[in-house]
C-alpha cells in the first residue's frame, strides 16, 4: 500500500487530471508571488520552491488558471507578478493610479530612447531636431522609465540611456519587441502618412548587457547632474 507521502506526489504530478484539486506546487508559488511586494524572476522563485519543480511550467499552469479571474498572473520584463485584469483596472484607479502628465518633448524622448536604446543626449537630439533640455531627463528618470546605461567609447563619454522594467509595467508590455511597429502606428495616425517609402523604425533590444561602443558607468554617475544648465526646447538647432 502506498505511503501517504507517496500519494501526495502522485496528487501534485497528476492534479490536473483531478476535478477541482489543485497541485501542491502552485499554491506554494501562488502563495510565494502574492506575499512578495515586488515581481520575481524564475530562479528567485525556483530558490524557494521544493526540488525538481518545472517552475516555467507551474508559472504557465498558474497564469492559464488565473486567465479567467480578477486579478491575472502576468510576466513583466523576465519576472513575475499578480495585477488587476486589463478589463477591470478601471476599478482601482482612484485608490492607485497617480495622474502624472508629460510634456510633448518628454513623450518625444521616452519614445526615442524605448526604440533606438542605448542612445545619448546628443543623439535623442539629433533625432528630435531641437535641444533637449536637462529637465527632461531628470522628469523620465524620476517615473523610473529610463536609466543610465552606460558611457559611450566616444569623445566625452557621453551617458547612453535605455528603458526599464518599470516603463514595461507602465505600458502593459511584456518585453520592448511589443511595441508597436511602423505599420501601427501609422494605423493609430501617429505618423504622417506622407514619410518616405525610406522611412523605417528600429527594433528595440530587450539585451541589458552593454555594447561594445559603451564603458561601464563610472562611480558616482547616478548622483551627477546629466547635462549643463537647461535651455529652452523651442529653438532649432543650428
Amino acid at each position: 500500500m502506498a505511503s501517504l507521502a507517496e500519494k501526495r506526489l502522485v496528487d501534485v504530478a497528476e492534479g490536473s487530471e483531478q476535478p477541482g484539486a489543485r497541485p501542491e506546487e502552485l499554491r506554494l508559488l501562488e502563495a510565494l508571488l502574492f506575499a512578495s511586494s515586488e515581481p520575481l524572476d524564475q530562479a528567485a522563485l525556483a530558490k524557494r520552491m521544493p526540488d525538481g519543480i518545472d517552475i516555467k511550467q507551474a508559472l504557465a499552469q498558474l497564469q492559464a488558471e488565473y486567465a479567467l479571474r480578477g486579478v491575472n498572473l502576468v510576466k513583466i520584463g523576465n519576472k513575475w507578478t499578480f495585477r488587476t485584469a486589463n478589463d477591470l483596472s478601471w476599478l482601482m484607479t482612484r485608490e492607485s493610479t497617480e495622474t502624472r502628465r508629460l510634456s510633448r518633448a518628454a513623450i518625444e524622448t521616452l519614445a526615442i530612447i524605448a526604440y533606438h536604446q542605448p542612445v545619448t543626449r546628443s543623439e535623442i537630439e539629433e533625432i528630435r531636431g531641437v535641444i533637449t533640455s536637462k529637465g527632461t531627463l531628470d522628469v523620465l528618470l524620476e517615473t523610473g522609465w529610463i536609466r543610465p546605461r552606460g558611457r559611450r567609447k566616444t569623445p566625452g563619454r557621453p551617458l547612453t540611456f535605455g528603458t526599464t522594467e518599470a516603463f514595461l509595467s507602465q505600458f502593459s508590455l511584456e518585453a520592448l519587441g511589443d511595441l508597436p511597429g511602423l505599420d501601427e502606428l501609422r494605423g493609430t495616425g501617429l505618423l504622417d502618412p506622407r514619410l518616405p517609402s525610406s522611412f523605417s523604425i528600429p527594433m528595440p533590444s530587450d539585451d541589458p548587457a552593454l555594447r561594445e561602443d559603451e564603458d561601464p558607468l563610472d562611480p558616482g554617475d547616478l548622483d551627477l547632474a546629466l547635462a549643463p544648465a537647461p535651455e529652452p526646447e523651442s529653438g532649432n538647432k543650428s
